[in-house]
């Protein structure tokens, strides 16, 4: 059974073809930087390599690229569109609606459209990835896979906010947690590699956007991004936690309207508005060139990371791994060492030369000292949404 898997974000399409059950990819790649001049398709199958760059000015342009690649005679991997069996789509929020994978229909893209004004970076984009899907591919079935499912077990004391009760009850305003996916992949490969029946395990997800979940035997407990994806960790252009009363400091005194604070909480802030890089490449040859800016951004970065981890270990009582992982959290060897610096109280000690080694595989960074065990795992969303949707249709 060959699965389409989508990952359609604001800006960009990554994609992956899996035969399942066997989760052999046939091939992989993204369009990225939609919109911008330098947009462009990359694309590796196992006889092939393809990169483009044809700007494309829009996820429909983006998503029919990628057909055309898949189907192209001397370096597809498909003779017709019907040869895909299943589409399986990455979708951010999902609030209360959905605790599992589930198959598209008119209802649950409704809903996905509902939820736009909770994530309005991602679910917008989900669902036009859903309906140019649709088109492209008449005669699969389309699956969706919620960010949010992972974290319906979440427990109440962890997932209410300490405001009127009839703001949970009516109007479901709650912590809902994202990136579950992932987090729910690495996690489960950690338990995996470790050998534990029981675990206790910190998952840390750093890309553009960040978060981290408390995860005890397979199951989250408790997770740095909230409502929306914008609390918790300094992310890329999100500040993460912030005191709300600055909103109405920003509105009352200084004259923002609340679609400026919207805009600038969201896509000017976090790692950009500090440094005015976004991308974490930039920010540590910053570092290097003793950018005082960079410098600090990174030990903020850092530093509520580490606030983070010492909270989920007093909730689980203990740890037995951190997991880092992401594009981010997999080859930023200077953020790992800068987190995992002076946490040998809580049993922490990574080994430097460890560390530093590249590689794609999951690999162990601790010191043979260390009590708590440190992961890179490469995360593959793709792969996890390929097999829930391949359950979902057993």
């Amino acid at each position: 059974m060959n699965i389409l898997v989508i990952n359609s974000g604001s800006s960009s399409i990554k994609f992956q073809l899996i035969e399942m059950p066997s989760e052999n990819v046939i091939c992989k790649g993204i369009v990225e930087q939609i919109g911008a001049e330098n947009a462009r398709l990359s694309y590796k199958s196992a006889h092939s390599e393809v990169k483009k760059t044809d700007g494309f000015a829009t996820h429909k342009e983006g998503l029919q690229s990628v057909v055309d690649v898949l189907l192209d005679r001397e370096k597809g991997v498909i003779q017709q569109v019907s040869d895909i069996h299943i589409v399986g789509h990455r979708v951010v929020h999902g609030g209360n609606s959905f605790s599992s994978t589930t198959e598209i229909n008119a209802d649950v893209k409704a809903k996905i459209a509902q939820y736009a004004s909770l994530a309005p970076l991602h679910n917008p984009h989900n669902l036009q990835g859903i309906l140019l899907a649709e088109h492209l591919f008449p005669d699969a079935t389309q699956v969706a896979v919620f960010d949010t499912a992972f974290h319906q077990t979440i427990p109440l004391v962890a997932q209410k906010y300490a405001i009127p009760n009839t703001l949970f009850s009516e109007h479901e305003i709650q912590v809902y947690g994202f990136h579950g996916t992932s987090h729910k992949y690495v996690s489960e490969k950690a338990m995996e590699y470790l050998h534990l029946d029981t675990s206790k395990i910190i998952s840390i997800h750093l890309g553009n956007g960040c978060s981290m979940t408390a995860i005890v035997n397979g199951k989250s407990i408790d997770h740095s991004l909230g409502f929306t994806p914008s609390t918790g960790l300094i992310m890329g252009s999100r500040s993460g936690d912030i005191d709300h009363s600055i909103i109405f400091y920003m509105v009352n005194t200084l004259g923002y309207s609340l679609a400026d604070v919207e805009n600038l909480l969201n896509k000017e802030s976090g790692m950009l508005g500090l440094t005015g890089f976004s991308d974490l490449r930039d920010i540590q040859a910053g570092v290097e060139k003793g950018n005082t800016d960079c410098i600090l951004a990174m030990e903020m970065n850092a530093y509520r990371i580490k606030k983070y981890i010492g909270s989920y270990i007093a909730a689980m009582n203990g740890l037995d791994a951190i997991v880092f992982t992401a594009g981010i959290g997999e080859n930023s060897s200077l953020l790992r060492k800068m987190v995992c610096t002076n946490l040998e109280t809580f049993g922490i000690i990574i080994d430097p030369s460890k560390n530093v080694e590249s590689s794609q595989e999951l690999r162990a960074i601790h010191a043979d000292a260390s009590q708590v065990k440190i992961l890179v795992i490469p995360t593959n969303e793709e792969l996890e949404i390929a097999k829930q949707a391949y359950q979902l249709l057993q």
